[in-house]
């Protein structure tokens, strides 16, 4: 269960979030915090949309939605243009938060966001491809497929084709997720890799597979969080595929647990736990918990599955959810970036993982913390 304090820590937590951010100036975006940019339309953003509006959903507390609707309404023009956000960019992770659009004109009936999901749907229509049918990454990373970048565009897909599309690609969404089980699933381990190089030129990239070397955590939280979220978002007209998504998301489940530590967390390179610098890692674990409770509540994957999560969260609450010295809390131990290739040679391996900075309060650790918070809290394990 949780405590009184631990629910009440993690309130004022969130309040000091939202409290201190505007869309101009999240403080949960530590890289335009540390670039010193002007922040515009981005998936870590599009993260803690989709977690105050869980939260929004779950308390019916309007303070959550107007948050959300003062946030997203600020990109958001009256035409449905998108302040910031250039489909031609071609960057999956511009869809994320394209995410928020559906239940902010749900519950606002706003036209505007009705029209702006027309303008992040534009862009899978001229996304590139692999010849298998997957997307690619971003268009500056031809070729590749990366765990992220499933999470990022294919809820959103599958949930506007549901509404909008009479579910028109929902097939196509349904068979990139079979063609990254195929291509980029360890038989041996059954964890994911974090890419896949159709071209197999990225240096990073085996030259017989295609894909990266190592199991990054936050990769295949990521990858847990696509496969249950989508699985929600199908009809169950579409029963064989549904189901599968779910059997794909047991199974990852499975060869994730032998790696949950006795904290309950999972490490940065997951099957390494012992290797020099390792570390627990935050967004990973609160990536995976809320991906397992949440498939758990729905009835995709069994009960017992949920003890994963709970064990998860026990820990991150523990040893990650840190009194600062103002008094303030802060969540901890959150990688703060790491991708595949670029200008700075990101090669995989388990040392570039370990050198990323490690930070406080990133969005990639807190938004799925708090989406986690919320499916314990409608599971009744916060309740006395």
């Amino acid at each position: 269960m949780i405590s009184d304090k631990n629910r009440k820590d993690i309130n004022d937590f969130i309040e000091y979030l939202i409290d201190n951010s505007t869309a101009e100036e999240p403080v949960w975006n530590l890289e335009k915090v540390r670039g010193g940019k002007p922040n515009k339309w981005n998936y870590i953003d599009g993260c803690m949309m989709t977690a105050i509006l869980s939260l929004y959903e779950y308390t019916g507390d309007e303070k959550y939605l107007d948050f959300v609707d003062s946030f997203v309404g600020y990109y958001v023009q009256d035409d449905g243009s998108i302040r910031t956000y250039d489909p031609e960019e071609k960057n999956l992770d511009n869809i994320n938060m394209g995410r928020s659009l559906f239940p902010l004109y749900r519950y606002t009936g706003k036209e505007k966001y009705r029209l702006a999901c027309d303008t992040v749907r534009h862009q899978i229509d001229i996304q590139p491809r692999t010849s298998e049918g997957n997307f690619w990454h971003k268009e500056i990373y031809p070729y590749q497929v990366w765990l992220d970048g499933l999470y990022m565009a294919q809820p959103f897909y599958v949930t506007y084709e549901n509404l909008y599309n009479q579910m028109g690609g929902c097939i196509d969404s349904f068979r990139q997720f079979r063609n990254v089980e195929r291509l980029m699933r360890d038989p041996k381990s059954g964890l994911y890799y974090h890419g896949y190089d159709e071209s197999r030129q990225m240096y990073w990239a085996d030259r017989k597979s295609g894909c990266s070397s190592n199991f990054w955590l936050r990769a295949e939280g990521w990858f847990a969080c696509a496969l249950t979220d989508t699985a929600d978002c199908l009809d169950e007209q579409l029963y064989y595929e549904k189901r599968y998504l779910e059997k794909m998301l047991q199974d990852l489940m499975d060869s994730l647990e032998k790696w949950q530590d006795e904290d309950g967390l999972f490490y940065q390179v997951i099957d390494k736990p012992d290797y020099t610098g390792n570390y627990e890692e935050t967004s990973g674990s609160a990536l995976i918990a809320y991906a397992v409770l949440k498939a758990v509540r729905l009835g995709f994957i069994p009960k017992r599955y949920a003890s994963i999560g709970e064990k998860a969260m026990d820990g991150l609450i523990r040893k990650k959810l840190l009194r600062n010295p103002d008094g303030t809390l802060g969540l901890d131990g959150i990688c703060l970036v790491a991708g595949l290739g670029g200008r700075d040679r990101r090669d995989g391996s388990v040392d570039y993982y370990l050198s990323e900075p490690v930070v406080k309060n990133d969005a990639k650790g807190t938004a799925p913390f708090i989406m986690a918070y919320t499916e314990l809290l409608r599971s009744g394990y916060g309740e006395h």
